[in-house]
């Protein structure tokens, strides 16, 4: 299994740095499977809340979609598929038993409580920056993924610095549920 984790401040001693955001990730992916193919990767991270996950609580997921706000507030449509499943549905469900959410992914952080609630109301729960790119990567070559998250902050106008204030305690407590959940894998 490959660990993978964003980087910068989200680095981890037993995940591979891929780079923050959609495009920098889905590269850095691919030049990972080409040189040292899996069977399958876990993504974990942090992720923001639209409202009903609470800060700490650890989630899992194997969808994700590409929505920007600007969809909700009917000012832009898109051509492309902007929803994305593992190759093998609730693959998730293998390691752990937490909630499988949706996770949209965007290279903006929502800060607007109306948007959340927009988000909310069409199913999704969380946001993280790179996993939509993850589970396309992947997809595209043939190799089940999914993500652990620890939900660090509301997506509010405090967003930002909840995050902040959260990070490092949602970082340790990620580490070790992860720990223990890839040692009851292997």
């Amino acid at each position: 299994m490959m660990i993978l984790c964003a980087g910068d401040r989200e680095q981890f001693d037993f995940a591979t740095s891929i780079g923050i955001g959609l495009i920098n990730s889905s590269i850095n992916l691919t030049k990972l499977i080409l040189k040292n193919r899996q069977k399958s990767i876990l993504f974990i991270g942090t992720a923001g809340s639209y409202g009903n996950l609470k800060p700490f609580e650890i989630i899992t997921s194997s969808t994700s979609t590409n929505i920007e706000t600007g969809y909700f507030l009917d000012n832009c449509y898109t051509p492309l598929n902007n929803r994305v499943t593992s190759i093998i549905d609730n693959v998730s469900c293998e390691t752990t038993n937490e909630k499988n959410v949706l996770v949209n992914s965007s290279n903006y952080i929502t800060t607007n409580e109306e948007v959340s609630n927009k988000f909310l109301k069409s199913g999704i729960e969380a946001e993280n920056m790179e996993f939509f790119s993850i589970l396309t990567v992947a997809n595209k070559f043939n190799i089940p993924a999914y993500g652990i998250f620890i939900i660090t902050n509301y997506c509010d106008k405090h967003a930002h610095d909840d995050f902040i204030a959260n990070h490092a305690k949602a970082k340790e407590k990620l580490t070790a549920y992860v720990r223990k959940q890839v040692s009851n894998y292997e």
